[in-house]
């Protein structure tokens, strides 16, 4: 492994912690849920207030590595990743808990941000969307290590085993798919001691010495010699522009480079993408497969995100950028559309075999006058089941009532899904970061791509939040019919918009995305 690919690694693992504490929620909710007897919106504050913190640490997140470097930033976002997994694993009522979150949150979005900035810095030309996407190859294995971490306790719990019940793994095993986050946390910043600063960072300082030291880790002194005189050469021509402060960002030679950030950070999101990975056992159980075999295919939704993303980032070098842009988001508005299909053709019968799964309850004993009764929507199979049971006593036995009662097509369900995550990470996955880490002139990059972070992270935390009352106030064939849609329109601005920055540097980049007078 060469010294660009383990340094891109390593600050890349905030991709991991990323990954790990958004997705670990999927398998928390349902607990939380009945723990803290949580609304369908205090459900998905609980999950999105991560992305809230996310987004208002993005927005700072650039200027202050501006101030003091990209790796003491991405040095403090372990910090605080270390602070919320202690946190949540201890949470003792659900404020606590969504504070716990929040502090999370903001080293998620002080990590997703300069990561991928500093990776472009450092890597070089023919290699930097290999190295970028490392980013994302690690946020789908903080993902995938989740769901398999949230699985393995899950069934550790059930063991009845003398050492779990010691250990609480049976009755408070959340707190555990919580908690687990401070050991790679840790490993974050020592790891994070072993890298060195930003070679454009410490050019802008003036600090042209070191710079040079660092670029020739990276490549041969010739190279980093051409490649410095390249950096300040342009900052020489930035210090010419002016200021570089937001109102910078609204710049007629600005503005085609912030629209097309903006459609791909929105695009990113309102796919439906973290509904999906925050969402999945929900999801799996709501198309009839139970609980465990939910957390399990969550498992294989991680698996499949890998295996793709690995495929990305080999291909994003060779091909370009738009072309997996363009066959990605076209395959996901396809596979959303599928669920939506999928789920309009469910029918639900409240049967014997459903009542007796919830045997010697008062749940069932009150569902007995519907036994027999078939529904053609999940959402008139809801109000049913509230009116006849209660509200309280429908989410202490929804996984039950949906796995017993539901008649679908699961396989469309399992292909849909698989579908779609493979499709969102060969390409607007990993392609999202390394066009943010292209787009912008140096002068402006950090805050650019804090505003760009910020829309994204926003975007992220309404879907996040609006998910379980989508489910339960649209039906699950209207929700994934929206994000489909929103895939179609966004396909078509991909098409529209994005120039191919493939091969180029990034002062190559900046002459001719931004022209010389930006």
């Amino acid at each position: 492994m060469n010294n660009t690919a383990r340094t891109a690694l390593i600050a890349a693992l905030g991709g991991f912690l990323m990954g790990f504490d958004a997705s670990v929620i999927s398998g928390v909710v349902g607990f939380i849920e009945v723990e803290f007897s949580l609304s369908k919106i205090a459900l998905g504050w609980s999950v999105a207030s991560l992305a809230l913190a996310a987004t208002l640490a993005m927005l700072a997140a650039g200027p202050l590595s501006n101030r003091f470097g990209r790796k003491p930033v991405l040095q403090w976002a372990s910090i605080l990743f270390a602070l919320s997994a202690i946190a949540s694993a201890l949470a003792p009522d659900f404020t606590t808990l969504v504070l716990a979150r929040i502090v999370g949150g903001l080293g998620v979005g002080a990590a997703l941000i300069i990561a991928p900035m500093y990776i472009a810095e450092i890597a070089r030309a023919d290699s930097r969307g290999r190295m970028v996407s490392i980013n994302q190859l690690n946020i789908v294995v903080g993902i995938s290590v989740a769901f398999f971490s949230n699985y393995l306790i899950l069934k550790l719990g059930q063991s009845g085993t003398a050492w779990t019940q010691q250990l609480s793994l049976d009755s408070a095993s959340w707190r555990w798919m919580l908690g687990v986050e401070l050991f790679p946390a840790v490993l974050y910043f020592v790891c994070l001691r072993f890298v060195p600063e930003s070679p454009r960072w410490l050019a802008m300082q003036g600090n042209s010495a070191d710079a040079r030291r660092v670029l020739e880790m990276f490549s041969t002194p010739e190279q980093a010699e051409i490649e410095l005189a390249a950096i300040n050469q342009s900052l020489e021509s930035d210090i010419e522009k002016g200021a570089s402060g937001f109102t910078t960002l609204l710049e007629p030679a600005l503005r085609r480079v912030m629209v097309i950030g903006l459609v791909v950070a929105i695009l990113q999101q309102i796919t439906g993408i973290n509904a999906v990975f925050f969402y999945a056992p929900m999801i799996f159980e709501q198309s009839g497969i139970g609980t465990d075999a939910a957390f399990m295919q969550a498992v294989l939704v991680g698996l499949t995100n890998l295996v793709f993303t690995v495929v990305a980032i080999s291909l994003i070098d060779r091909i370009g950028r738009k072309p997996l842009l363009v066959f990605g988001v076209a395959g996901i508005a396809t596979c959303m559309l599928m669920l939506s299909w999928g789920f309009s053709q469910a029918s639900y019968t409240i049967n014997n075999d459903m009542l007796a799964a919830l045997a010697d309850t008062a749940t069932a004993a009150s569902l007995e006058p519907l036994l027999g009764n078939t529904y053609d929507s999940d959402l008139a199979f809801r109000a049913a089941l509230i009116e006849q049971v209660g509200q309280g006593n429908f989410l202490k036995a929804e996984s039950e009532l949906l796995t017993g009662a539901i008649n679908i097509q699961a396989g469309i369900i399992l292909v849909g899904i698989l579908g779609f995550v493979a499709c969102f990470a060969v390409s607007i996955g990993p392609v999202m970061w390394v066009l943010f880490s292209e787009l912008f002139p140096n002068r402006v990059r950090a805050l650019a791509i804090s505003v760009v972070g910020l829309v994204n992270s926003a975007v992220s935390f309404l879907v996040q939040l609006m998910f379980p009352w989508q489910l339960a106030n649209l039906g699950n064939a209207s929700t994934f019919m929206f994000f489909g849609i929103s895939a179609l329109i966004g396909l078509g601005f991909v098409i529209w918009l994005l120039p191919e920055t493939r091969g180029q540097s990034l002062e190559e980049l900046e002459s001719q995305l931004v022209g010389t007078k930006a």
